[in-house]
């Protein structure tokens, strides 16, 4: 049995981060340097291969103008 250890909640999360940096109009690479991160770290997050915890969604929430709620 192959079971995926994310859950169909947290794969609406990564789609909001998606939609969240889209609508604020920045490219990963813009995201990433505002975090003090490479653009892999981003792209890893929004492919569902890193799972972020609550420190790192409220930077994300900051960065793109939004409730943390909005994610969750």
């Amino acid at each position: 049995m192959n079971k995926s250890i994310y859950s169909k909640e947290y794969k609406k999360t990564i789609e909001r981060l998606k939609k969240a940096r889209f609508e604020i109009g920045l490219k990963q690479e813009e995201v990433a340097k505002k975090l003090k991160k490479p653009q892999s770290y981003l792209s890893k997050i929004e492919r569902g291969e890193r799972r972020i915890d609550v420190a790192e969604l409220q930077e994300l929430a900051k960065i793109y103008k939004k409730e943390i709620n909005y994610f969750i």
